[in-house]
C-alpha cells in the first residue's frame, strides 16, 4: 500500500470517530474572531488564543480550504490574515502598521462576487462590513491591537446563537459546490476515473519546512514532467482523494498530535489501520507505539513501559499487555524532512504492529548497559542521538541522514549503520565524556548487532574475564585514571582529558609511559590512605594482556575499549569508594 492510499484510508477512521474535516475545509490556526451585527457593524472582537502555556497557542478550526499562494495576491474565503481581511499588516520593521491595499481589495472582490446572490443574514452582514470598512479604522478602534497584525481572523454573526460565518449552512453550500473540472484521469489512489487535482494539498507541521506549508507531491519544472503531462497530471490524484490524504496527514502532524514525533531532522507521523481489527485495536496500537518509541518521563509510567518491553521480548501475546491490542494490526510510519517548498520522504515503513513492537523491544535490549546512564526513563531515539552524535548536544547538530538510517535500522530490525558507531567514536575523540555511559551503550549495541558470533559480543555489565584485549585495555585505562585521582585528587587535565583518544587508537604508544608512571601514583595514593585496591586490580588486568600491546586498534576494538573503560570505571567493589575521578557518586555498591 502506498503512502497516499494508507492516508486515504486513515481519513475514513477520522470520519468514523467524528474527527474529520468535511470536504472543502481544512484545519488552520485561527487567532481572532470579529463578531458582526446584522448591519455589518462590529459587535465584538474575540481573542481565540489559548494562554495557559508559556506561549499563546492559536485555536485550530476547520475553515474553507486555503488558497495556494505561489506569487501575487489571492484571498481566502471567509477568513484570512489581517492584511487581506482588514487591509493592515506589519511593516518590514515588524513594529509599525502597513496598509495592504491590494490584499484587502482582493478579499473584498472575492466576497462581493461569491456572495452577490446570497440572502443569508450572516453573509449579508459580512458584505455590509466590507462596504463600510476602511483600514484606517484599525488604529482608531480600541478593540483592535497590534498583536492582531498578520494573524488569521474569521467572522461570526452576533446576536442570538453565536455562529462562525463559515459554519452557516449557506456558507457550506458555497464551499462544497462543485468546482470547474481541470482534467479527468484514472486516480492513482482509488483507481477510479475522476476529475483530478491540479495542485496537491499543502502539508503543515513538518519542522523546518515553510510555515505556510509544503507539498508532498509537486512539479514546478519541465524536467519533472513526462509525456506532456503538467502539474498534477504527472501523478493524477482525484480531488476527493487529494483532499482526504492531505486532511489526514495534516491532522497527524498537528503540533499537539500524539501521532507525531521528531527524529533528527525528520518529523515522523505514525498511524494504524482499523480494517479487520476495529478502532479500539488501532488506537491501542498507536498509543503503545508512541510510548515505546518516545517513553514517558514519569517514573511510574516509565516502569510500566519497561515491564511491557520485557513481556514483548519474552514473545508474550500482546493481548496479555492490553486486551485491545491485536498484533496483526497494519501499522504505518512516515518520516518527512523539509526540502524547500516540498517535502522529502525520509522513510516509509509499513508492517504488522507486532513486528514493530518486537523490534523496538530488541533495540532497548541492545542498548542496555549496566549501570544505565538514563536511570528510570528509557531514552527515545532522538535523545540517544543527541547525547552520542551531536556537537554540543544540540538537536540541530544531529547528522540528518544518520538519524534516518538509525530509525530505519531500529524499526526494520536491521544492523545499526556503521556511521552510528563512527559518529559515537568521533564524539569521544572530540572530547565528549566517556564516563557518562551514553556512548558506551550505543557502541555496545552497534557491535553486538553486527557480531558474527556470541564470542564477539560485548557484555551488559563488567566482565573481568572477557578475552578481548581491547576491552581489557579499556578497563586498564579506567584503573590508571583512578590511580591518578587517588594520588593527586582532582586535576585540571586528567589522563582521560589528555590521552583517551590516543590510548583507544594506539595503545602501545600511550600505555608504556602511563604504566611507568602509575607506580608513583600508587605509592603516593598509599601514603594518603587511598586506592589500596588499585595495585591488585592492575596486576589482575595485566595478567590477561600480552606484554606486547597492540600498536593500533580498529574501529570496533576502539568501541570495545570504550565499553571496557565505562564498565570498570562505573563498577564499585569492596573498598573502592575512591574510584571516582571528577564526579560525585551518589550510591556505592558493596
Amino acid at each position: 500500500m502506498t503512502v497516499l492510499q494508507s492516508l486515504d484510508k486513515y481519513y475514513d477512521r477520522m470520519a468514523e470517530r467524528g474527527d474529520a474535516d468535511p470536504p472543502g475545509y481544512s484545519r488552520k490556526s485561527i487567532d481572532f474572531c470579529i463578531w458582526l451585527n446584522a448591519d455589518g457593524s462590529i459587535a465584538n472582537v474575540n481573542d481565540l488564543n489559548d494562554y495557559t502555556g508559556k506561549k499563546p497557542v492559536a485555536r485550530h478550526l476547520a475553515v474553507p480550504q486555503e488558497v495556494i499562494r505561489t506569487s501575487g495576491v489571492s484571498s481566502n474565503f471567509l477568513w484570512d490574515k489581517t492584511a487581506y481581511a482588514l487591509g493592515v499588516g506589519k511593516d518590514k520593521d515588524k513594529k509599525s502598521i502597513r496598509y495592504a491595499e491590494k490584499e484587502h481589495e482582493a478579499f473584498k472582490l472575492l466576497h462581493t462576487e461569491r456572495l452577490a446572490n446570497t440572502d443569508d443574514i450572516g453573509l449579508r452582514a459580512l458584505l455590509a462590513f466590507l462596504a463600510k470598512w476602511t483600514p484606517e479604522k484599525f488604529e482608531s478602534d480600541a478593540r483592535f491591537t497590534t498583536e492582531m497584525l498578520d494573524k488569521n481572523v474569521i467572522f461570526g454573526l452576533a446576536g442570538g446563537k453565536l455562529e462562525y460565518l463559515h459554519d452557516r449552512p449557506a456558507a457550506r453550500a458555497l464551499i462544497t459546490a462543485p468546482r470547474e473540472v481541470w482534467k479527468t484521469a484514472f486516480c492513482l489512489v482509488t483507481g477510479i476515473q475522476a476529475p483530478i487535482e491540479r495542485l496537491h494539498p499543502s502539508i503543515q507541521g513538518v519542522d523546518g519546512a515553510q510555515s505556510s506549508g509544503a507539498r508532498l507531491v509537486s512539479y514546478n519544472a519541465d524536467a519533472f514532467t513526462s509525456y506532456g503531462a503538467d502539474s498534477g497530471a504527472n501523478a493524477p490524484t482525484s480531488e476527493p482523494a487529494a483532499f482526504r490524504y492531505g486532511t489526514a496527514l495534516n491532522r497527524l502532524l498537528d503540533r499537539g498530535s500524539s501521532n507525531r514525533l521528531k527524529i533528527g531532522d525528520a518529523t515522523v507521523a505514525f498511524w494504524a489501520d482499523s480494517e479487520g481489527v476495529g478502532e479500539a485495536a488501532a488506537a491501542a496500537a498507536e498509543d503503545l507505539f508512541g510510548d515505546l518509541i518516545d517513553p514517558p518521563s514519569d517514573e511510574a509510567e516509565a516502569q510500566k513501559i519497561r515491564d511491557v518491553l520485557v513481556e514483548i521480548k519474552k514473545l508474550q501475546p500482546l493481548q496479555g499487555i492490553d486486551p485491545k491490542l491485536e498484533p496483526t494490526t497494519r501499522f504505518h510510519i512516515l518520516g518527512l524532512s523539509p526540502n524547500a517548498a516540498r517535502l522529502s520522504v525520509r522513510y516509509w515503513m509499513t508492517d504488522e504492529f507486532g513486528n514493530f513492537a518486537r523490534r523496538l523491544a530488541q533495540h532497548y535490549e541492545d542498548i542496555l548497559i549496566d549501570p544505565a546512564p538514563w536511570r528510570a526513563k528509557l531514552p527515545s531515539v532522538q535523545i540517544l542521538l543527541l547525547r552520542t552524535t551531536s556537537v554540543q548536544e544540540k538537536f540541530e547538530n544531529i547528522p540528518p541522514h544518520l538519524a534516518g538510517e538509525v530509525a530505519r535500522a531500529i524499526l526494520e530490525g536491521l544492523p545499526y549503520p556503521r556511521t552510528l558507531l563512527t559518529a559515537a567514536m568521533m564524539r569521544l575523540r572530540a572530547g565528549d565524556a566517556p564516563h557518562t555511559g551514553w556512548h558506551a551503550a550505543v557502541i555496545k549495541a552497534c557491535i553486538n548487532r553486527s557480531a558474527k558470533s556470541e564470542k564477539e559480543k560485548l557484555p551488559v555489565s563488567r566482565d573481568p574475564d572477557n578475552e578481548c584485549p581491547a576491552y581489557q585495555l579499556g578497563r586498564l585505562f579506567a584503573v590508571l585514571e583512578a590511580a591518578q585521582y587517588a594520588a593527586l585528587g582532582r586535576v585540571n587535565a586528567s589522563i582521560v582529558d589528555r590521552y583517551y583518544g590516543a590510548a583507544s587508537a594506539t595503545p602501545a604508544r600511550v600505555f608504556g609511559p602511563l604504566l611507568r608512571n602509575v607506580r608513583n601514583h600508587v605509592s603516593d595514593a598509599t601514603k594518603r590512605g587511598k586506592g589500596k585496591w588499585i595495585e591488585a586490580r592492575l596486576n589482575e588486568i595485566m595478567s590477561k594482556l600480552d606484554p606486547n600491546l597492540p600498536k593500533t586498534l580498529k574501529l570496533e576494538d576502539q568501541g570495545r575499549f570504550a565499553v571496557g573503560y565505562y564498565h570498570e570505571r562505573a563498577w564499585r567493589g569492596p573498598g573502592q569508594s575512591d574510584v571516582e575521578t571528577s564526579e560525585t557518586v551518589e550510591e556505592e555498591t558493596p
